[in-house]
């Protein structure tokens, strides 16, 4: 699934997100959706979101 697009990523979803400040590593944070921050439909580098852990970032991937 995209993590690009809004209505693949909902609460409780588990994702992979990369932080603002690890963009220049690419380091990946991995957990588990509390909301989803974007309201658009799409965004090219990936819907902003919150995890239950309290860290914010864009979904790059969506763990199945």
């Amino acid at each position: 699934m995209d993590g690009r697009e809004r209505k693949n990523i909902k609460k409780g979803t588990k994702v992979a997100i990369l932080q603002k400040q690890d963009e220049r590593s690419g380091h990946l944070t991995h957990g588990v959706v509390q909301d989803v921050i974007d309201e658009a439909p799409f965004h090219l580098k990936g819907i902003e979101c919150k995890l239950k852990s309290g860290q914010v970032g864009r979904v790059k991937l969506i763990k199945l």
